[in-house]
């Protein structure tokens, strides 16, 4: 085990997953020379919330996941939100493509697959709305491949299990983007934290970051307890990030950072039906997404997906949510407890007096019976036998509690960076759009915690890296956005992008064909 002490190293990494390991890899780009020691509580990294077989592997680009795109209550819909999310996934694509052209991540297969986004939904008005979101989004630079269908045919082209034995009568409908991807985020983590082993980085494994306490020049010192031996360690850092996933929230209380106050974590644990059956596999290329059940959180949103883990090809369906009080799939029943503070009480109960339709769901979800889950998945593939399926557990994920204003309390859905006052702390909460966004996020972390440097010297090297960053963008200007998709398609190995925007005509001759079918 690596430990440092008796002198101050510049960063120290909480957690050995994507989030830490993103970051790591773009301080290692500007600042070679700084120090970075990464304390992870388990014996080896992305064991938890990185790990391929605790998410879906989702890249979230808002392409399928109607959760970004939410109907208004006067049935109004926006493309901000959705566009947003896009953008930041293509900052990932961008920096991911560059360490793979030097080498830093490898094969590019052995962690991103080419996987064509869906979006399946049934009855009149989910179709209606389907098509609507398409109308709106077939527009945008970013979603120019997305094809709309509600023929039965195409759609059993797209992908045969979401239509075989289904009722003729039924009224449903898809979108489908072949730029989706697949993503091992664990694959991701180890070859970024393998290299920075490799450019100095110190790594500790079975080392749990108990206590984080600010001394009077600034820097933190940082109780790490070795779980082999339970003794403990003070690193002295100049710079802490604590990306421990369901562990951030006790780690950034025991810090004493104000900017923590009022903020609260609702464990969820999830399962998914899995099955290797290769004919099933073979006939069911996809990361299908439906919509969610009333009161269900966005990351229990239902879907039928390929995996690709160690070059292995699998199907997911779930996620079914469940409850328990530990914050990390390796966590304690004491986590939730022991995160109640006088400061986080009140929001924390306001959520449980007002989130009755979550409550409902998830007694719903720890009721359900083994026929009745696989009832749900044959909403999706309704030749679905029970016996090719094996349930799996998948990871923990904390909501986001915090106070609000007017309401008291409320229930935030996403990721949440938070960081201290004089930007010597920053730790990360939440989940879903997570792992897929962690470039952007650890790019917003050091441009609020280094303020300076961000903008004197180290913007420009992302910019080299990662282009987006200097245009702004990419959504907004067509040419910009097929050029990026087609070179970080080409380097990732991915499906070739679309050459060109849609134009106006060819857009006018789709809705015609979508109106005629």
């Amino acid at each position: 085990m690596h430990i440092v002490s008796n002198n101050t190293v510049d960063v120290v990494l909480i957690g050995g997953g994507v989030m830490s390991a993103t970051l790591g890899t773009l301080i290692k780009q500007v600042q070679p020379d700084w120090s970075i020691e990464i304390f992870e509580s388990r014996t080896e990294v992305a064991t938890e919330s990185s790990n391929a077989w605790n998410n879906a592997g989702t890249g979230h680009a808002a392409l399928c996941e109607l959760n970004y795109m939410p109907e208004g209550k006067d049935g109004s819909l926006s493309a901000a939100k959705a566009i947003d999310i896009n953008e930041q996934f293509q900052l990932s694509r961008q920096f991911w493509s560059s360490l793979v052209e030097r080498g830093i991540l490898g094969e590019p297969s052995s962690f991103i697959n080419a996987t064509p986004h869906m979006t399946f939904v049934r009855g009149a008005e989910n179709v209606d709305y389907l098509r609507r979101r398409w109308e709106l989004l077939r527009a945008e630079p970013l979603f120019s491949d997305m094809e709309f269908s509600e023929d039965p045919e195409q759609i059993a082209e797209w992908t045969p299990l979401l239509v075989d034995r289904r009722s003729k009568d039924e009224v449903f409908a898809a979108t489908r983007s072949e730029s989706g991807t697949d993503v091992d985020f664990g694959a991701v983590t180890r070859q970024l934290i393998s290299h920075l082993v490799s450019e100095g980085a110190g790594l500790s494994l079975g080392a749990e970051v108990r206590k984080l306490r600010r001394l009077d020049d600034g820097t933190w010192d940082v109780y790490v307890r070795n779980r082999s031996g339970y003794t403990t360690t003070i690193v002295n850092a100049k710079f802490v990030f604590v990306g421990a996933g369901g562990g951030a929230l006790s780690l950034l209380q025991s810090s004493g950072i104000p900017e923590i106050k009022g903020f609260g974590g609702f464990p969820i644990s999830g399962k998914f039906l899995k099955t290797s059956n290769p004919e099933i596999v073979r006939a069911h290329q996809a990361k299908v997404y439906g919509k969610a059940a009333v009161g269900a959180p966005p990351m229990s949103v239902p879907h039928l997906d390929t995996r690709v883990v160690d070059g292995e090809e699998s199907l997911l369906f779930g996620p079914y949510a469940g409850f328990s009080p530990n914050f990390l799939k390796k966590g304690s029943w004491w986590d939730l407890p022991g995160s109640i503070r006088p400061h986080n009480l009140g929001p924390m109960l306001k959520v449980g007096l007002t989130e009755f339709a979550l409550e409902k769901y998830l007694l719903g979800e720890l009721l359900a019976s083994r026929e009745k889950q696989m009832e749900t998945l044959r909403e999706y593939m309704p030749t679905a036998r029970t016996e090719d399926w094996e349930m799996i557990e998948a990871g923990q994920r904390v909501q986001v509690m915090k106070n609000d204003p007017e309401k008291g309390g409320i229930l935030q859905f996403g990721t949440e960076v938070i960081t201290g006052g004089d930007g010597t702390i920053s730790g990360l909460l939440g989940a879903s759009p997570g792992a897929s966004t962690a470039v952007y996020a650890m790019l917003g972390v050091l441009r609020k915690c280094f303020p300076e440097q961000f903008t004197s010297t180290w913007e420009s090297v992302f910019t080299e890296q990662i282009p987006a960053l200097k245009t702004g963008g990419l959504n907004h200007d067509p040419e910009l956005a097929a050029a990026s998709l087609a070179h970080t398609s080409q380097v990732l190995g991915l499906v070739p992008a679309p050459a060109e925007h849609v134009t106006e005509q060819e857009a006018a001759s789709t809705e015609q064909a979508a109106v005629r079918s």
